[in-house]
């Protein structure tokens, strides 16, 4: 076994269906008295159903969440919280709306509540990430991870599946890349592997039947365990490679997961054969990057770049923006074949190996 050193986060976490109720109760918790509600503007009917559960304790809505967090709407967020004498904030929906919060928080100091509606897992992680001027910049600090995660099933009942295949990939990609880390630990790589396996489990599930509420909770408790992996260890290629495509070309965030995964994999693999091995015995797959490719396009998700309005002109441009800052991975980047990575990403097939 490799030596590590193991830090744990502080986190509390309500998981169940019908755990939204205890919302109140967890406000009380963190001794908050007025909460600013994020969300979406997709999202406003949930925002406003956590409004009404708290009451009194509700300072307002801030519906403007959007992909990446753009700095400038960072801080009208942050100004809006400080004009309604908000001492926390609420922030219900996906990966979009807790990034919003962690933008609060990291000025502010103001404690969040989670409400994930999605599987991105940024609910239980200290990282961050801010978009100005076209480049994605990210960061980590404990006083941007929520306090509080509520998980309640119910609440991804109208998740399409379409959207739940891709954030759930999206959740693997965070274990996948924590079992080859260069600070991984033992710990991890079990909640990865358990991670990985119930998401395996739970997506198929889900595009059979989208209101099956055992898949769905299966999806939440892998999503939990693959973002608690991402709060802890580092990442590498997969995760420098889809900050790079979605903060500077503004791609969706899931999808984009979704589509690099694969062929991430497949560049790291001989390199990495222990955390594939991992990966292949969660899905029962040939491979780790076919075990995904093939979890992705057999439950109708992306699989190629250019759906998403990539141009193969912009490959280029993508893979120089991804050699820049070196970053830990097990192996070395390779100007030739991170190119030919993003070109098989680009063209959608699936990987040899």
């Amino acid at each position: 076994m490799h030596p590590f050193v193991y830090t744990a986060q502080p986190a509390r976490v309500i998981f169940g269906a019908g755990a939204l109720s205890q919302l109140t109760q967890e406000i009380d918790t963190l001794g908050a008295k007025k909460a600013l509600v994020l969300c979406t503007p997709e999202q406003r009917a949930s925002a406003e159903q956590v409004v009404q559960l708290l009451g009194a304790r509700a300072a307002g809505v801030y519906d403007r969440a959007v992909m990446h967090v753009p700095l400038e709407t960072a801080r009208e967020a942050r100004e809006v919280a400080r004009q309604l004498g908000a001492d926390c904030a609420v922030a219900i929906g996906g990966g979009s709306t807790t990034g919003l919060g962690k933008a609060i928080a990291l000025d502010s100091g103001l404690p969040i509540l989670a409400i994930p509606t999605t599987y991105a897992g940024s609910e239980m992680t200290p990282i961050y990430g801010l978009t100005e001027g076209g480049l994605k910049k990210t960061g980590r600090d404990l006083r941007v991870l929520p306090r509080t995660v509520i998980y309640d099933p119910e609440l991804t009942l109208s998740l399409p599946a379409a959207l739940s295949v891709t954030s759930g990939i999206n959740a693997i990609a965070h274990a996948a890349e924590g079992l080859y880390a260069v600070d991984r630990n033992p710990i991890m790589d079990l909640m990865a592997e358990e991670g990985i396996a119930a998401l395996g489990r739970a997506l198929p599930a889900i595009v059979k039947n989208a209101r099956d509420v055992e898949a769905r909770s299966d999806a939440l408790y892998g999503a939990w365990l693959c973002g608690t992996v991402l709060g802890h260890v580092g990442m590498a290629l997969h995760h420098k490679l889809c900050h790079t495509l979605g903060g500077s070309f503004n791609l969706p965030h899931a999808e984009t997961h979704t589509i690099v995964l694969p062929h991430a994999l497949a560049y790291n693999s001989a390199h990495a054969p222990q955390a594939m091995a991992r990966i292949r015995r969660a899905l029962g797959g040939a491979s780790a990057a076919q075990a995904v490719y093939d979890l992705a396009k057999n439950n109708g998700a992306p699989v190629a770049l250019r759906e998403l309005g990539v141009q193969a002109a912009d490959l280029d441009r993508a893979c120089e923006i991804a050699l820049q800052n070196q970053y830990p991975n097990p192996r070395p980047l390779e100007r030739a074949a991170l190119r030919e990575l993003l070109q098989h990403a680009w063209e959608g097939v699936r990987p040899a190996t």
